[in-house]
């Protein structure tokens, strides 16, 4: 109406200014149209607005022809419209039911409206764990498939859920094949990461673990502290199922292959020098356990050399020996020295180191060691006398250990 109006007043006031323009030339003009044997004159100023009317008038009548051709369409669009909102507030009840833990009438409602949501995806992925919650496992595996056919692009949202439901049923090798597809489209994901870490640790299968490290690492998965403990953690566990088969060459192998800043965290060498001593081994660790021992004293590591069955054992006590002049008479250290002199054959110092030690920290271990020499010297008397000793002692600490808990 306004852009009627005012095309009129404008149609007017050009009407007014020409007349006035012509007047002043006393002539007002004219328009003749002839057609056939018709003639239609009329002055130019009321040509000029039948013409101005003339527009006007068939503008609103296309403009009108435009709209009715243009209603069906949105008619077809106010009901998508009215769908989509349905839709949306059918989500957001879904969701609330989802978390209320009402499964079925979270799943029924999101299911019924998702065809027409702007996000099939979640209502899909939704529906699926409500399924799953209420142990649905057919209809969540349709709610999924339906989700990666709806959503395209979401292969990896699905697949991650797919896995993480799979993990939760404890359904491992489902989840390690799906995480495995996920690992091949993009490697660096750090959602993949983690759940194959999870899957690998729930299969046990610490060789798969090992070779994620480094992607666990890069990518930023675990925090720092996290990725070190998990690094010590692999590896040990490595090194003991190595131990397990008797294989020597595969613990020395796996423990060139550990990183330097790996091996030299505390307690890994350790576990490393215990594998190969428990495969017969120790002869080739020996030397390095010296020098560990030599760049820093360590009990573990200083017991472990005195279980190693030397190719020399009287450079082993010559050794051990050193470093009682330079420790001084540590318990430890004089209990393995009695262990080493009973390899030399030497039963006055072996005695003697094992007494002494005793006398400074009595230990069932330096017991049962003194008890089982004397008992093969043939010293039953004493050597049973050390084996009670032992057995009161380990029978206080079982004590004490309960009473504490």
């Amino acid at each position: 109406m306004l852009f009627f109006l005012g095309t009129l007043v404008l149609a007017l006031l050009l009407a007014f200014v020409t007349h006035e323009w012509l007047t002043q030339y006393d002539d007002p003009g004219y328009v003749l149209i002839g057609v056939g044997h018709w003639a239609l004159e009329t002055s130019l100023v009321v040509f000029f607005i039948a013409s101005m009317l003339g527009f006007v008038v068939l503008y609103f009548i296309f403009r009108g022809l435009g709209w009715l051709i243009r209603f069906p369409g949105r008619m077809r669009n106010r009901g998508k419209d009215v769908k989509f909102n349905r839709s949306q507030e059918a989500l957001i009840s879904g969701l609330v039911d989802a978390a209320e833990g009402n499964w079925e009438r979270a799943e029924s409602t999101l299911i019924k409206h998702a065809s027409n949501s702007g996000a099939p995806l979640i209502h899909y992925l939704t529906a699926a764990r409500a399924a799953h919650s209420r142990g649905a496992i057919d209809k969540r595996d349709e709610y999924l498939k339906r989700a990666t056919k709806d959503a395209p692009g979401s292969e990896v949202a699905v697949g991650l859920t797919q896995a993480e439901l799979h993990l939760s049923h404890k359904q491992f090798d489902q989840a390690l094949a799906t995480l495995t597809k996920l690992h091949s489209m993009d490697s660096t994901h750090a959602s993949v990461l983690k759940m194959l870490h999870q899957t690998y640790r729930h299969l046990g299968d610490w060789s798969a673990i090992k070779a994620l490290l480094p992607a666990l690492n890069e990518n930023k998965v675990f925090m720092e502290a996290e990725v070190k403990l998990l690094e010590i953690e692999t590896y040990s566990t490595l090194l003991k199922e190595a131990s397990g088969k008797s294989d020597a060459k595969g613990i020395q192998s796996l423990w060139g292959d550990i990183p330097k800043h790996v091996q030299e965290m505390q307690g890994l060498p350790a576990i490393y020098y215990a594998a190969m001593i428990d495969v017969g081994a120790g002869a080739k660790i020996e030397n390095d356990i010296v020098k560990s021992l030599n760049q820093k004293w360590d009990m573990t590591l200083l017991s472990l050399f005195g279980s190693v069955q030397s190719i020399d054992f009287r450079g082993q006590l010559e050794i051990t020996e050193k470093w009682l002049l330079e420790y001084g008479n540590d318990p430890v250290l004089l209990r393995v020295l009695g262990k080493v002199a009973i390899k030399c054959e030497f039963s006055d110092k072996a005695k003697k180191y094992l007494a002494k030690s005793i006398s400074l920290e009595p230990t069932v271990e330096a017991y049962r060691i003194l008890g089982n020499f004397l008992a093969e010297e043939g010293d039953n008397e004493r050597a049973m006398e050390c084996f009670k000793l032992g057995l009161e002692l380990a029978s206080n600490e079982v004590i004490s250990h309960v009473s504490g808990m």
